[in-house]
């Protein structure tokens, strides 16, 4: 039986966070940490930004030993047991917390029926099976169009690799941009030599006799590859939380101060389900700038600070020459006003909902977020015509 005042499930960059946080309260307190994969929390953006662009691997690592953690790692929790406070690990380890937070990200969407050996790309050995294939240019498909597969697919293509995406949409990042931006970006990614095929279902993968990949489509026929590689998304990793009778919609409800239901638990990052002040409703964000402050503001209340979390997180990318900053609700199903300084090259569009401003996309424009989230706080309503040149503020 192990014990410990502060014990994280998940060993990612929001369990990293909340360690520090917990560190900035409580010295002396015991903390571990219990991460499915093998190797201690790193930086995730960096497996399909920089790592394709020649930084060096060392630089992803989060130090987390720093603050005198315990890592478990290559452990995965099957059991939590609220009323005892305790969680049980896949190789029979019982441990005791006083205070718990579950940081159990998500598990990547898969293709049902498919072989193995796809890749899904999620994780540092991912990253690492992925770089060994292009580093001996081999061909990839590269199935969805969204954060990851639009990212992964220029990433190998700087390394001079032969890459085919089919995307169910009828454009990349049709989910987030709108129409016309995500027609260009696909003309654009042609021009980089990645060819694109929209409107495409995956109906059937298999494996030929020389171990190659055979991807079966509808208009796009068959397509042979080295590797698949697929960016469906995630589902929150909910399952301890059911376990426990948490409250869940989409991932593990919290409250501002990121508890979870029952005494002693908490929840933040990826799986966690939070209410936002500024958009009015509840979120679910998967990206990096939320699991550093929710990391940090749950490790902090887990050790009595009692603070609420209120912030509106951002994220970005990289495209090959091309890259955005975003927050708020990126969606385009909302009205969309767009305000280019070069079209789609450089400018800002803004996403509306009766008037007010619901998410700003800032495209190859920078140091703009804090101004962002300023106007998505504003209750407007704005006409499309007053936010001409309203950012860069």
């Amino acid at each position: 039986m192990a014990r410990y005042d502060y014990l994280i499930v998940g060993g990612g960059m929001t369990a990293d966070a909340a360690a520090r946080g917990i560190r900035e309260r409580d010295t002396r307190g015991s903390i571990a940490i219990i991460g499915a994969e093998r190797d201690p929390p790193y930086n995730r953006p960096p497996l399909t930004k920089g790592l394709w662009k020649g930084d060096a691997l060392d630089s992803i690592w989060r130090k987390t030993d720093e603050v005198h953690v315990d890592l478990q790692l290559g452990r995965r929790v099957a059991a939590l047991d609220a009323e005892r406070k305790q969680v049980t690990d896949d190789q029979g380890t019982t441990y005791d917390y006083r205070t718990l937070l579950l940081a159990t990200g998500g598990e990547p969407r898969t293709l049902p029926g498919a072989p193995d050996g796809i890749i899904y790309f999620r994780t540092l050995a991912d990253y690492r099976r992925s770089r060994d294939l292009a580093d001996r240019g081999r061909r990839f498909v590269v199935i969805g169009g969204g954060f990851i597969g639009s990212e992964i697919a220029a990433a190998l293509r700087l390394q001079n690799c032969d890459v085919t995406m089919v995307l169910r949409d009828k454009g990349i990042g049709a989910r987030i941009f709108p129409a016309d931006l995500s027609t260009s970006l696909v003309e654009y990614y042609r021009t980089k030599g990645v060819t694109v095929h929209l409107g495409e279902s995956v109906s059937k993968i298999a494996r030929a006799a020389d171990r190659r990949f055979v991807v079966d489509t509808g208009g796009a026929g068959r397509l042979e590859a080295d590797a698949v590689i697929a960016g469906l998304g995630i589902a929150p990793a909910t399952e301890l939380a059911e376990q426990a009778g948490l409250p869940l919609d989409d991932g593990i409800v919290v409250d501002e101060e990121l508890r979870a239901g029952r005494d002693g638990i908490y929840a933040a990052g990826d799986v966690a389900r939070f209410h936002n002040p500024a958009l009015g409703k509840r979120i679910r964000v998967e990206h990096e700038d939320n699991a550093n402050t929710m990391g940090k503001i749950a490790g902090l209340n887990m050790a009595g600070a009692g603070l609420r979390y209120e912030h509106l997180p951002f994220f970005y990318s990289d495209l090959f020459d091309r890259g955005y900053e975003a927050v708020g609700d990126v969606d385009a199903g909302l009205e969309t006003v767009a305000d280019w300084k070069e079209p789609f090259k450089e400018g800002v569009v803004y996403y509306l909902e009766r008037g007010r401003v619901r998410g700003v996309l800032l495209w190859n424009t920078w140091n703009q977020v804090d101004a962002a989230r300023a106007l998505i706080a504003e209750p407007g309503p704005f006409r499309p015509n007053q936010l001409k040149g309203r950012l860069p503020a």
